[in-house]
């Protein structure tokens, strides 16, 4: 293995190892992708201002999250079929988190299911909500996230209705994998994850599959998926889903100073300014670009988090300038 000095290395590692499948399903965007590029672009035009003869001894990157002691302002963000890109691949993100002191968020949409990863680790993460028709199910879910003594929800607002993502059309993304001839001439190439997934804990969704009725195994759990995702949500609602939590509750997709506000009414603790990645809503602008007008709508009442495009620590440091208390990153630690 070559020596590892960014990102961009582990990115081309993710790429030799993984099928193409669950490689363009991380490195997409929806639609054009142009919201997706410009998450990254956007970054490299912030220049920081450099000041010099300044005590740096005794500095720390330790702070305070939600109540949490953290070794840096940085969490893992909720990326679904992380255990598809390796073989449980959410367990071994959240020991990773846990052995270096940053919080780790589990989606909704992860192979490895809540239970799973909270017996695999000591401390508490952090359980990604996707509202679904099925309030039942969403009621079940919640109880399973408090059961495994879950330290906060994060409900995801920019997925009412499922981004067009023109690769995973292309590719029949599943999980597993559907075996075609084209799948089975790419797996080919990658035995070294195939022997990983064959010795995997789990290979298809932990938090859905056995857990809804009628859903017993991936045959059904595409339309199931495609017909779940709540067009209806709204404030009223998300205040209902707080009240049933009843703890610490992030609010994830805020690209809009009126959002952020109506965040703050309905009683988030914290805000996560995104654009899911670019992977939902093509022409929206690039998350870095709107975070100072929203820092500014947020001012102190409530921490503010951010992801989309984040590539490493001077990204990290560009988007704390920039009215950040913390950020999240998902692709770069999956690459990883």
């Amino acid at each position: 293995m070559p020596v590892i000095t960014t990102i961009d290395d582990l990115k081309r590692l993710h790429e030799r190892r993984v099928p193409r499948m669950f490689y363009d399903y991380a490195e997409s965007g929806s639609w054009t992708e142009q919201t997706f590029r410009e998450n990254t672009t956007d970054f490299e035009q912030i220049r920081l201002r450099q000041r010099v003869a300044v005590d740096m001894s005794g500095r720390s990157t330790k702070t305070q999250m939600i109540g949490q002691d953290v070794a840096m302002p940085v969490a893992l963000a909720p990326v679904g079929l992380t255990g598809m890109q390796h073989a449980d691949g959410e367990i071994k993100a959240a020991r990773a988190a846990e052995a270096f002191g940053v919080p780790f968020t589990l989606s909704t949409m992860s192979i490895n299911s809540i239970e799973d990863v909270a017996e695999a680790t000591t401390k508490p993460f952090w359980f990604q909500l996707y509202t679904m028709r099925d309030e039942d199910y969403v009621a079940r879910l919640i109880q399973r996230a408090k059961d495994a003594k879950c330290s906060a929800l994060v409900i995801t607002l920019d997925l009412q209705i499922l981004g067009q993502r023109h690769k995973d059309l292309k590719n029949g993304l599943s999980a597993p994998p559907k075996l075609t001839a084209k799948t089975l001439a790419n797996l080919a190439t990658k035995w070294s994850w195939g022997i990983g997934m064959m010795g995997a804990k789990r290979r298809s969704f932990g938090n859905i599959v056995g857990h809804v009725h009628g859903v017993d195994d991936t045959a059904n759990l595409g339309a199931w998926t495609a017909e779940q995702f709540d067009p209806t949500l709204d404030w009223g609602k998300i205040a209902k889903l707080k009240e049933q939590w009843g703890g610490k509750v992030i609010l994830k997709g805020i690209l809009d100073a009126d959002d952020a506000r109506m965040a703050l009414k309905v009683g988030a603790d914290a805000i996560i300014v995104s654009n899911h990645g670019g992977r939902q809503f093509d022409g929206a602008p690039a998350a870095i670009s709107v975070l100072p007008a929203i820092a500014r709508a947020v001012g102190d009442r409530a921490k503010i988090l951010f992801d989309s495009g984040v590539r490493g620590g001077l990204d990290i440091a560009r988007a704390l300038a920039l009215g950040a208390d913390f950020v999240l990153l998902g692709r770069a630690f999956m690459y990883g």
